[in-house]
């Protein structure tokens, strides 16, 4: 019978060398070690695949050499390790024999290069006769030993492996490391049983002896004293060594007592020390109970932070650190108002979703300033696993509390500002869903009992104040969603992000540059081109970027000066030095360009990063037929509303001052640039339908226009979302006129006041009145005197 295949091994591992022990394959064998050179070998393992090679020294030196080692050992892999006062302990499990071909060291360090020494055994009447034989023994030597437990009996005679039975035992006898080692060399296993089966009869032979010489010399003793008399000697020898109750075990019960612990988390603590008590320090509970209890112990279980309840300190702090944002500012001097009259309030659970960059993640701590709490932040992108959460079983080696409790201990108080930071990003793995297990962090209902699985005793976190951020919400839980009170942050305008880089970005950066106080000056010409010409975005982190690129040049200019020059005057940015700091601008307004053909209408989008452009490109194809080719990497929802679009356009022909027959000798092609980007969403009809009546009438839509709106087969304009982020992005490229479905009218309540005082809003029912206001030469569109007249009402300039 052969063995299982053996696992593949690297070709060179670290040497840890044994004295007076030795390691064998397919064995679980703790360690103890305490020399620097072994210590350096467990910690390159422990910092690569864990695999490590022991091999027994032929000397008991202290600091052995390569010539001092055997050159057959054992591959084992580490499965546990803990520190101690004098070293580390370890618990290997032996894989494979290998030979060392080469040992060499360098400094502390010793490795090896190896070559697998495979093991084949085959099941003859022999090889079957020394393993009956060696059962025999065992039954005998143990029966002999009454101090053995009866689980190690079950543990030896059901291996059927005649080599792992070999290995076993090889490690619980007593027997001398050099015959260890030849069992270990030996390629025989049958020689192998042989030298076991010697070893045992010689141990058989010296229990009976020890039995009579015990028999004579003791009384009988039950099993109840027999304990009793050894804890007494345990406890006795503990105190002689400083180890016993009145020195560790004495200063745990001491920090509970001082902890002033709620009730049930005392008990918990109480009922693990005497646990504790009952083991020894070499037991495997040992360290695992004391972990657990450091882990108890560190919690802040009755430590608050004294709120500053002043709801006008807190919104000047707010203010101080931000610009604009009223609407979570407002809600922050709500809730301290509240508390103020109600002590007892639960702490909000609030999800700011906005774009990259307007601020979320600093709004955070920013909010744990106004109300002197400690900030704690979690980030959940790309987290998988249920435990980050809810933390591990203490049955797993290396269990410990989730990442929520790890949170309140590193904030040293149980109601500090904890943000989860990009919620939006948690994805579902085979390990669990961590969204399903934030659902009780995150219900005021339940979480005042919350249960970590490495603690299981009930976590009070009603006083915790949780801020999510978010890019989006359709990626969230729906019942995560429910929970939480939704702030939406919008992107900023560029008179907003001129007055953030003025107040915030500049000063910021100059200082993190090391640049003295008036070392530099951006004019606003300059400061407004930065913002319109070299970023594009909702929010200010790509602002910051480049006035940091700014303030990097000026620093190389003043660190080259030679050190007699006098001091060097202000650097003044003015626009038309912005070039030589950051190089050709990398947006232009193009609109006009684009939109200077018939069959391209500008339409805008809501994404993640805020509002975008879109130009919407149709045009007539002679000699097809009637075929419709739509593309620009359009999803389902976008092809469809294309394709209702031309459906009414072919109905209402006529009355759009187009021929009914328009497709029907021509093929219409359907296309939105960008075609890396995928796109998607029913808010583009209204553009795609205005694209194509552009290209069947031949006539260019205005170049100031942009437009938003989802259409049906009848030709209403319906409502969609995001149209302040629309309208910042149309607004970036020079739009004027911004048409939009009626009913979203009310949204423009939100806008920055300079926005409605620089374009022009249309609210729109009917694409009639679209292509009234974007299309207005040429053929008459028929639109009712009431239309014309309800739509003039409608503009908000």
């Amino acid at each position: 019978m052969a063995d299982p295949t053996p696992p593949t091994l690297p070709s060179e591992l670290p040497v840890l060398s044994l004295r007076r022990t030795v390691a064998f394959p397919l064995t679980l064998q703790p360690l103890a070690v305490n020399r620097p050179v072994s210590i350096e070998s467990v910690n390159r393992a422990l910092g690569a695949d864990r695999l490590i090679l022991l091999l027994l020294q032929r000397s008991d030196t202290d600091d052995p050499s390569p010539d001092d080692l055997h050159r057959v050992g054992t591959v084992a892999v580490i499965r546990q390790m803990v520190k101690s006062g004098e070293g580390i302990n370890i618990i290997i499990e032996g894989l494979a024999r290998v030979r060392a071909d080469s040992v060499t060291r360098t400094g502390t360090s010793m490795r090896a290069r190896i070559t697998p020494l495979p093991e084949t055994v085959t099941r003859t009447i022999e090889v079957d006769a020394h393993v009956r034989r060696i059962q025999e023994l065992i039954e005998k030597a143990l029966s002999l030993a009454a101090g053995l437990s009866e689980e190690l009996r079950g543990v030896v005679m059901t291996i059927e492996d005649p080599l792992r039975l070999a290995y076993v035992l090889a490690t619980l006898l007593d027997v001398k490391p050099a015959d260890k080692q030849a069992i270990l060399e030996e390629n025989d296993v049958l020689r192998k049983l042989e030298a076991i089966a010697t070893a045992l009869t010689r141990e058989v032979s010296l229990l009976e002896l020890k039995g009579k010489i015990e028999s004579q010399a003791q009384q009988e003793m039950t099993a109840a004293q027999r304990q009793y008399y050894l804890r007494q000697q345990m406890k006795a020898i503990q105190q002689e060594l400083g180890e016993g109750e009145g020195a560790e075990l004495g200063e745990l019960r001491t920090r509970i007592a001082d902890a002033h612990l709620p009730e049930p988390i005392h008990a918990a603590a109480m009922r693990e020390v005497d646990r504790l008590a009952r083991m020894g320090p070499a037991s495997p509970e040992y360290q695992m109970l004391r972990t657990y209890l450091d882990w108890l112990l560190d919690v802040p279980w009755g430590v608050t932070t004294p709120d500053r309840l002043d709801p006008v300190e807190a919104r000047r702090v707010l203010d101080e650190d931000h610009y604009d944002l009223d609407k979570v500012k407002e809600r922050i001097v709500e809730y301290l108002a509240v508390r103020k009259l109600k002590g007892d309030m639960k702490g909000p659970i609030l999800c700011f979703v906005g774009p990259p960059g307007v601020g979320k993640t600093s709004l955070g701590q920013s909010i744990a300033r106004a109300m002197a709490r400690t900030f704690v932040r979690l980030s959940l992108g790309g987290v998988r696993d249920e435990a980050d959460i809810r933390g591990h079983r203490r049955t797993y080696i290396g269990a410990m509390p989730g990442r929520i409790l790890q949170g309140i201990k590193r904030a040293e108080a149980r109601d500090p500002v904890f943000m989860l930071d990009e919620i939006d990003k948690i994805s579902v793995g085979y390990q669990g869903d961590p969204a399903a297990a934030l659902l009780e962090v995150l219900d005021p209902a339940q979480n005042h009992t919350f249960r970590d699985h490495y603690l299981e005793v009930p976590v009070d976190l009603s006083r915790v104040l949780f801020i999510s951020t978010s890019n989006q919400l359709g990626t969230i839980h729906p019942a995560l969603l429910d929970r939480m009170e939704i702030i939406a942050l919008s992107g900023y305008t560029e008179e907003e992000k001129a007055h953030i880089a003025r107040t915030y970005l500049l000063p910021r950066q100059t200082g993190e540059h090391g640049l003295p106080g008036g070392a530099l000056e951006v004019t606003d010409a300059a400061l407004r081109l930065v913002i319109v010409e070299y970023t594009r975005e909702a929010g200010v982190r790509n602002l910051e970027r480049q006035l940091g690129a700014i303030c990097r040049k000026v620093a190389a200019r003043l660190a080259t000066r030679p050190a007699g020059d006098p001091p060097a005057p202000a650097t003044v940015v003015d626009r038309a030095d912005v070039d030589d700091y950051l190089g050709p601008a990398r947006f232009r307004k193009e609109v006009a360009f684009r939109t200077s053909r018939p069959g391209v209408a500008t339409g805008v989008a809501w994404t993640e990063t805020g509002g975008d452009v879109l130009f919407i490109e149709a045009t007539l194809l002679p000699g097809g037929n009637q075929n419709i080719i739509l593309t620009g990497q359009l999803g389902t929802v976008m092809q469809e509303s294309a394709r209702a679009a031309v459906s009414h356009l072919r109905a209402r022909a006529e009355e759009l001052g187009i021929s009914p027959e328009f497709l029907a000798k021509h093929d219409l092609h359907v296309h939105v640039p960008a075609g890396a980007i995928p796109k998607d969403g029913p808010s583009a009809g209204v553009t795609i339908a205005t694209a194509i009546l552009s290209a069947a009438r031949n006539r260019p839509v205005r170049q100031d226009v942009a437009m938003t709106g989802e259409i049906t087969l009848s030709g209403l304009v319906l409502p969609v979302g995001g149209i302040r982020e629309k309208a910042l992005a149309a607004r970036r490229v020079g739009v004027k006129t911004f048409i939009l479905p009626a009913l979203n009218a009310p949204d423009l309540e939100e806008l920055p006041e300079d926005i409605r005082r620089d374009m022009t809003f249309v609210p729109v029912e009917t694409l009639n009145e679209v292509i009234t206001v974007a299309i207005p030469d040429g053929e008459t569109v028929h639109t009712s005197e009431s239309e014309r007249a309800a739509m003039h009402a409608r503009s908000v300039r």
